[in-house]
């Protein structure tokens, strides 16, 4: 058959354990075969970010502000087990935290849903859309651990040579630990102004969450900075029929899971890395979670929502079988395909990208799935597909329909 032809670059990183095994497989079954499409390839495997100091990491987000789309595997941020497994020089940052700061993106996740996997949360008809503010807190923080008496303070130096501003955090008596974060008001705004602009563009309902009864100046910044941004552009959200609430982060949680679903829910960054969790195992799986970080400017990096499964990779060095669920990774290169095609002009690609996405939709709901969502689907299948069969489950039925003529727009 003859390939689509994708008229720019998409930038590929790929990344660790079972996830890496499943990157080659829906690559060399899923788009290759249908797509002729330069791949700008980075590896942020970790014994490749150990090599290159991390350098590697940087050059990738160079490379997605060029070529304005990224698609990327999942990968491990090591603790110091990890250090000592991989033998690496230091514990390095998650490549995902480098991303979102170098981009100045905020990360939108978003649920798949398919009908013979219900949302377990009951009331939950319609999928709830995280966006995570992706810079600063505690991802970019400084700790100290104090193993004597002593006093913190929080200290400002301006950059003038006037007076620095310094305030207690605490007198310690005993041992303890101590961290500060940071924001930028830039940061805060860009968030805010790409969450309203998602928000109007699929026609849903926003909320922003914080604890600014609590943190008045730190969470009050946020709050304050999303007011205006939200007055800025009332008449557009109007006519868009949606509307923004402030919640407390407590008061959203209980309203979410007793809401239907169907709104777009801001959070700050840790908040929007543990939301998007529980938002993911409500409706199912984080196998069934998209995820893309938006910069302000019109870059796009689309990835799986997920980890690297690492249990399941152990497995499969062990030579034994297993069933992990790709269809997120395999959204996260349709979501590129389908961004590249948006911004190039070339609309059958998009189409391919969305035949592509049908044909994983179709195959679960046709009984053929992986391990984990056979746990929970209703009705639950006699069977499962190992991690291979499933992939190729959906390359045989996006073949057929291919070759029936479904691209023809």
């Amino acid at each position: 058959m003859t390939r689509i032809q994708a008229k720019n670059p998409i930038v590929e990183m790929d990344g660790d354990e079972m996830t890496r095994i499943l990157w080659t497989m829906v690559k060399d079954q899923l788009v290759h075969p249908f797509v002729d499409v330069k791949l700008e390839y980075y590896d942020l495997g970790l014994p490749e970010r150990d090599r290159t100091d991390d350098a590697v990491t940087v050059a990738a987000a160079e490379a997605i502000k060029r070529h304005r789309v990224g698609v990327k595997c999942a990968t491990i941020t090591p603790n110091d087990d990890r250090v000592k497994e991989y033998s690496l020089k230091k514990a390095w940052p998650s490549p995902n935290g480098t991303l979102r700061a170098m981009l100045d993106g905020t990360v939108f996740r978003k649920p798949i849903v398919v009908r013979n996997v219900p949302p377990m949360v009951r009331s939950w008809q319609k999928p709830i859309t995280i966006g995570r503010h992706a810079y600063g807190d505690m991802y970019k923080s400084a700790e100290m651990r104090l193993r004597t008496p002593g006093k913190v303070e929080l200290v400002f130096t301006p950059a003038d040579g006037s007076e620095p501003q310094r305030t207690t955090v605490f007198e310690f008596k005993t041992p303890g630990v101590v961290r500060g974060v940071h924001n930028l008001d830039d940061s805060i705004r860009s968030f805010a102004r790409a969450c309203i602009t998602y928000a109007v563009s699929e026609r849903m309902n926003l909320w922003f969450s914080g604890k600014d009864t609590i943190s008045k100046t730190y969470h009050g910044a946020f709050r304050g900075i999303f007011a205006q941004e939200v007055e800025a552009r009332k008449a557009e959200m109007a006519a868009a029929g949606i509307v923004y609430e402030y919640l407390l982060i407590d008061d959203a949680v209980a309203r979410a899971v007793r809401s239907q679903g169907g709104f777009l829910w801001a959070c700050m960054n840790y908040d929007g890395d543990v939301m998007s969790d529980m938002v993911a195992s409500g409706f199912g799986s984080l196998g069934l979670m998209t995820s893309v970080l938006v910069s302000p400017d019109g870059n796009f990096e689309y990835e799986a929502a997920h980890g690297t499964v690492t249990r399941h990779y152990y497995a499969h060095q062990r030579g034994e079988s297993t069933s992990t669920n790709s269809t997120a990774t395999i959204f996260a290169w349709t979501g590129a395909l389908a961004k590249r095609g948006e911004l190039d002009g070339t609309p059958e690609l998009t189409r391919f990208a969305q035949l592509v996405e049908q044909s994983v939709i179709e195959t679960i709901e046709s009984g053929v799935m992986t391990k984990d969502l056979a746990l929970i689907a209703d009705p639950r299948p006699a069977t499962h597909a190992d991690s291979q069969g499933f992939i190729a489950a959906v390359a045989a039925r996006l073949k057929s329909r291919v070759e029936a003529g479904a691209l023809v727009g």
